[in-house]
């Protein structure tokens, strides 16, 4: 179980927090994946993300694989003491039928174990996942049709579809994503902000370049999404922790 609170602004996002370990990937169904391990907190803020993700815990020697659905706010997410983690984030479209992700918006499920090395996902054992097979982990799991993926949501985000009616379009998204485009697009439009805010841009320019209302507008949304004020976000990139990417 993920524990998880209203974010308080004193917290850090696990930019600021962990050296994270990050590696884009060529599958059609993974973005990328990431590993890390506990830092001496409790809590750390827990960004608003669009897509779901696997993440494996392993402490005392035990793993366990949660799945973690789409954020739609910054929480307090608590640190297990003494873990490793190991993530693999699924682009958008990509989903697992059996668990439908409007579900697991802003929650997340631990997976039963079946053995110590493994888990029951879709009426089926599978072993957990590590760094080294995770692609011919999430191939298995695409051949067994456990995970399938709906190219139509990446190409809606920018327009609708020809010959696909926006009813349509609202279902597939959210069976594919457990979210609507609004939010995706906002949710990436913060995303965004906080890159610009990193490379050195001004809370105003930064409203100003991703077309903002105004600079409290900004505000408002980084704060739902990242739990953090604009002037906060640029100060935590003088402190953020190096990894390697």
């Amino acid at each position: 179980m993920v524990v998880k609170r209203k974010a308080p602004g004193a917290l850090r996002r696990a930019a600021e927090l962990f050296a994270i370990d990050e590696r884009g990937s060529d599958s059609a169904f993974i973005e990328r994946t990431w590993s890390s391990r506990s830092e001496p907190e409790p809590f750390f803020l827990s960004v608003a993300a669009s897509r779901w993700q696997m993440v494996v815990t392993t402490q005392h020697g035990i793993s366990r694989l949660t799945v973690r659905g789409p954020e739609t706010r910054a929480t307090a997410t608590a640190i297990p003491a003494d873990a490793e983690f190991f993530g693999i984030v699924f682009r958008l479209g990509t989903f697992v039928p059996a668990m439908p992700l409007v579900h697991l918006v802003d929650d997340a499920v631990t997976l039963p174990a079946a053995t110590p090395k493994s888990v029951w996902l879709a009426g089926a054992e599978w072993e957990v996942p590590t760094p080294a097979n995770v692609e011919a982990f999430v191939d298995r799991l695409v051949g067994h049709r456990v995970i399938a993926r709906d190219p139509l949501v990446v190409d809606s985000l920018t327009a609708d579809v020809d010959g696909v009616s926006p009813r349509t379009i609202q279902r597939r998204v959210a069976r594919a994503t457990g979210l609507t485009r609004r939010t995706i697009r906002q949710i990436a439009r913060a995303e965004q902000a906080i890159e610009a805010l990193g490379d050195g841009r001004s809370p105003a320019e930064t409203a100003l370049l991703l077309g903002y209302a105004d600079q409290a507008h900004l505000t408002r949304s980084l704060q739902r999404f990242a739990g953090q004020t604009p002037r906060r976000v640029s100060d935590s990139f003088k402190t953020a922790p190096s990894g390697d990417t």
